[in-house]
């Protein structure tokens, strides 16, 4: 009961608004989202509770601003059990992409379904109760790697060197989320050593959910720091909506806010690729 009580339940998200019309690039793929079910039991303990937004929900916003694709992560609040995200591919295959929440021991037969129904990729997080960490990685990557899937990584940012690390040593690609949860307002050596990971050519990041960075009013820092990643390594940046903001007690941005911030923030020269052509070698290959 303890653990269902520390799980406080999420704002949910802005009601849509678009009055600057704002519109994302040709063929966007929104990198990182959620949905959920009621009728999916969550996990205990877990980090939050959601508010029940559906994959519906999502094809509203990917309306409201041009977003083409998606890739469905899974929350943690799910643990291992990921059928509210293969229900979800199921019904939009030729749309969306997944990142599930495997047990090691995971066999080979049930890997090749997950392939077939278009996951890509496994996701450790050491951020979040009910996720799976590092130990799991060891045993997995050799077996992903072999149907072309990546590792996805929800870490601070003194894990990012461990991340370089072991996907270097397992020959993997690697993705991070939300730029590390580095705080941009005092990044000490955070930011080197992420350009460095990126600079491998094996690493990716998600300049996603700049609610969740420290920084300076108006995003300063946020916006100088992913023009520059950007512009050192443009095939290495992808962009996530992170809808519908999970973990969010106090206060939810606007949708069109971030989606302008987004665009101001990321160099008109690598709309193209952040937006839409890094998402489709990593997700839409294969």
């Amino acid at each position: 009961m303890a653990d269902v009580l520390d799980a406080p339940l999420c704002l949910p998200p802005r009601p849509l608004r678009n009055p600057g019309n704002l519109h994302l690039p040709q063929n966007t793929c929104d990198a990182h989202f959620h949905v959920f079910a009621r009728e999916a039991p969550l996990a205990s303990p877990r980090s939050y509770t959601p508010q029940m937004l559906t994959v519906d929900n999502w094809l509203a916003l990917a309306d409201t601003f041009g977003v083409a694709r998606g890739v469905l992560v899974q929350p943690s609040v799910y643990g291992l059990d990921n059928r509210v995200l293969l229900t979800a591919l199921a019904g939009h295959g030729e749309r969306l992409r997944g990142i599930v929440v495997i047990p090691p021991d995971t066999n080979d037969a049930e890997l090749r379904r997950l392939d077939r129904l278009g996951v890509r990729g496994v996701r450790f997080n050491l951020r979040n109760k009910s996720g799976i960490g590092f130990d799991a990685f060891v045993d997995l990557a050799p077996r992903i790697r072999a149907l072309g899937w990546h590792a996805q990584f929800q870490v601070g940012p003194e894990a990012i060197a461990a991340v370089a690390e072991l996907t270097a040593r397992h020959d993997i690609a690697g993705v991070i989320d939300h730029l590390a949860f580095i705080p941009l307002d005092r990044p000490g050596d955070a930011l080197s050593d992420l350009t460095r990971a990126l600079e491998t050519g094996r690493i990716y990041v998600k300049v996603s959910a700049p609610y969740r960075l420290a920084d300076a009013p108006g995003h300063h820092f946020y916006r100088s720091c992913v023009s520059m990643l950007t512009e050192c390594c443009p095939n290495r940046v992808l962009w996530g909506s992170d809808w519908p903001h999970t973990e969010l007690f106090a206060s939810v941005p606007e949708d069109d806010d971030l989606v302008a911030l987004s665009l101001a923030a990321i160099p008109a020269d690598h709309h193209s690729a952040v937006f839409a052509g890094n998402a489709e070698t990593l997700y839409f290959s294969h």
